[in-house]
């Protein structure tokens, strides 16, 4: 689905990442649940280093992604793909047990799996050649394998989390392609096909083309050798 101008559905993400993040900011969710639902929506861009003011109004710490639809309002990635969800019968199914199934799923990677996420890459990225990091690499990867040893389980014989593909899939690859280096993810050949599989689908690669698509109009221009004043 073309990101639409005039889409009533408005999802705000940042112009420009540094190159670590660039297709692992939060909004992918919002907009590969809308590629999969067949939902257009538009952009509103801000800046991730200055970030506006009046946007604190609409989200407390300034990240992103918000939602805008109408009049409704709605921040954090887990509330907003609830509520896409509810206009999606696929993304989020309307028989009790499958719909229950599926908000438990989506919960359990936002919750129980992404924390792991979160820390492994602070320690990779942030902490590379700290002493710190090297101290606490085992124990973390030891944490990562027993969070990880129940979704191989749950994974091993079918292909998505609670039967077809929901925004509890959506969530739960996002969260596992950051412990996609870690040691334990490597003893988990269920989850690394489960990835493989949610990265296949057209609706994602729609979704991260256009997430990345801004970084290079937006990209910070490198300094010239004049820029000092010299």
């Amino acid at each position: 689905m073309p990101i639409d101008p005039a889409a009533p559905l408005e999802i705000t993400a940042f112009e420009w990442v540094p190159e670590f993040a660039q297709g692992f900011v939060r909004d992918l969710r919002l907009r590969w649940a809308c590629e999969e639902a067949g939902l257009a929506y538009r952009e509103r861009l801000i800046n991730a280093v200055e970030r506006p003011q009046w946007y604190f109004a609409e989200q407390p710490w300034g990240q992103v992604p918000a939602l805008r639809d109408g009049d409704i309002r709605l921040f954090e990635s887990g509330a907003i793909l609830l509520y896409l969800g509810e206009r999606s019968e696929t993304l989020l199914p309307r028989e009790p047990q499958p719909r229950a199934d599926t908000i438990a799923w989506l919960f359990a990677a936002l919750n129980t799996v992404e924390p792991c996420g979160i820390e492994f890459a602070n320690l990779n990225f942030f902490g590379a050649n700290e002493e710190w990091a090297r101290l606490r690499r085992p124990s973390l990867e030891e944490f990562i394998a027993r969070r990880l040893a129940p979704l191989e389980q749950r994974l091993a014989g079918r292909d998505w989390l609670t039967g077809g593909f929901t925004i509890a899939d959506i969530a739960m690859v996002t969260v596992l392609r950051e412990l996609a280096d870690s040691a334990a993810m490597r003893e988990c050949p269920a989850l690394a096909a489960y990835i493989a599989r949610g990265l296949a689908r057209p609706a994602f690669e729609r979704a991260l083309a256009d997430q990345l698509a801004p970084f290079s109009t937006h990209a910070p221009q490198q300094p010239t050798e004049n820029d000092d004043g010299r």
